[in-house]
């Protein structure tokens, strides 16, 4: 459980410190992501990013796996 948890941290560090360049692929502007936006409130909610994301991630873990 302990290296599950190291394991998750640095690919977090590492999502975080590659977030200057992920925003330059478009990721968190895909249409069908939902942006509301009214007076003093702002809502959003990244779903076709998360859909995405979601996705190549489990692509890469399989591929991992068969390996």
């Amino acid at each position: 459980m302990a290296r599950i948890l190291i394991a998750l941290g640095v690919l977090l560090l590492l999502a975080g410190l590659a977030w200057p360049w992920l925003a330059r692929l478009g990721l968190g502007r895909l249409p069908g992501d939902l942006l509301i936006q009214r007076d003093g409130f702002t809502f959003y909610f990244p779903l076709t990013t998360s859909l995405v994301v979601s996705a190549v991630v489990s692509l890469l873990l399989w591929l991992i796996h068969r390996l």
